[in-house]
């Protein structure tokens, strides 16, 4: 029998492999990484990793000797470049074509960058590889330097929080005059007034035209739209990421807004899967198409591709998850963005203050009656009764489920 071939190197890469053999798969699978590394995790890179408190072998998927152990290939610093579907073959850029059973498409994506004047200059970054976040770390660690955060998204404010815990002034410039826009502007303050409490300065509703050298060559300003000008000893470009799904569009594989694929993962090629941040996805919960960047979908993405790549019945229907650690509030998140927006919000808690909101507080989301989002700060042990009424679809009482005195876990039954 051909191998299995997995195209990427990241958690989906790693979690399918280890699902396969977990599963009982025992002919060759090989792992095609672009980067020089096994696959690896990306949130340390602006949490833990970034704020010099994790430790590099903490980002392995699996333990380095795993691979070897259970005859996984990993060619690394390899470059997927084509897809035959028809020859059942990939492409190596190399020139090297290799065969495959079934093939996962697990290549993630790419920050986007600012088609500015001096965006090429040194000192201009962006975070999503393993070298980025050392690089970055390395330049904030020293402190005393003016940082620039362009955009206000999770990792923008993950990176602000880690550059000020270091000792540098940080400014977040931000094109629209709210934050974080997956969240009601009332539950996005109570992260933007945190980070303000800590001493990071918010610039909204400016974004930059250009950016200035200085006389060493490197980086050493900003200019807004408005004219006026921010200093800045290190930039970081922090405005979302693009899937990458070029091996898909050359190979005709359909593509909107990520590789398209089924509840399962499977591509519109035949024996041809997708999964993690390069995915759009049909979930059962709402029969629509989703694509997620975070690490619980590459997760369990990764998981429901190798059993689906085995002919078993498995689905990606799992609610969306993510966490965030930032300048003392730690944040769960479960839920479904397209039912949250516009649902009912009910309140668990104070958001009124920054004191009481590191307190902790609990946010739910109500659409006809049913939980189909909960948000946990500074709460623990939350996500589970929060997944368990997101699951259930049972209709809850609101004032009930706004009482702190009455236990989640009791509205949940777990």
């Amino acid at each position: 029998m051909q191998p299995i071939l997995i195209a990427g190197g990241g958690l989906a890469a790693g979690s399918a492999a280890k699902a396969l053999r977990q599963e009982g798969f025992e002919d060759p699978i090989r792992i095609i990484a672009a980067e020089r590394r096994n696959p690896y995790l990306r949130p340390p890179l602006s949490k833990e990793f970034l704020k010099g408190t994790g430790r590099e072998a903490e980002l392995d998927v699996n333990p380095p000797g795993w691979y070897s152990e259970n005859d996984v290939e990993v060619l690394l610093g390899e470059r997927a470049a084509q897809i035959i579907p028809a020859a059942h073959m990939l492409r190596l850029e190399d020139g090297a074509l290799l065969p495959y059973s079934k093939l996962l498409i697990a290549t993630g994506a790419q920050p986007r960058t600012l088609d500015l004047p001096g965006a090429e200059l040194e000192g201009i970054h962006t975070l999503r590889r393993f070298e980025d976040s050392l690089a970055l770390r390395n330049e904030l660690a020293g402190g005393g330097r003016h940082v620039v955060i362009v955009g206000t998204g999770w990792i923008g404010f993950e990176v602000a929080a880690a550059a000020r815990e270091y000792g540098n002034d940080v400014t977040v410039l931000g094109r629209h005059t709210t934050v974080l826009r997956q969240l009601e502007p009332a539950l996005a303050e109570v992260f933007r007034r945190n980070l303000e409490s800590e001493g990071v300065a918010f610039r909204l509703g400016a974004h930059p035209v250009a950016f200035l050298a200085g006389g060493d060559g490197g980086v050493a300003g900003v200019v807004l739209h408005t004219s006026e000008r921010v200093a800045a000893d290190l930039v970081v470009v922090s405005v979302g990421v693009e899937p990458d799904t070029a091996l898909a569009e050359e190979a005709r594989i359909a593509v909107r807004n990520g590789i398209v694929t089924d509840a399962s993962l499977r591509t519109s090629a035949e024996d041809v899967f997708a999964a993690g941040d390069v995915a759009s996805s049909l979930q059962p919960f709402t029969r629509e198409h989703v694509r997620s960047e975070h690490w619980s979908n590459a997760l369990n993405g990764g998981r429901v591709a190798g059993k689906a790549m085995l002919g078993q019945d498995a689905q990606l229907d799992i609610a969306p998850y993510f966490y965030t650690d930032q300048a003392g509030l730690s944040m769960e998140y479960s839920g479904y963005w397209q039912l949250v927006h516009g649902a009912q919000l009910v309140l668990r808690g104070s958001i009124d203050t920054v004191d009481s909101v590191r307190e902790g507080f609990v946010a739910l989301w109500l659409r006809d009656g049913a939980v189909v989002g909960g948000m946990n700060v500074n709460t623990s042990r939350q996500q589970k009764a929060i997944k368990a009424l997101i699951s259930s679809r049972a209709p809850v009482d609101p004032v009930r489920l706004g009482d702190p005195s009455v236990p989640l876990a009791e509205l949940a039954g777990v």
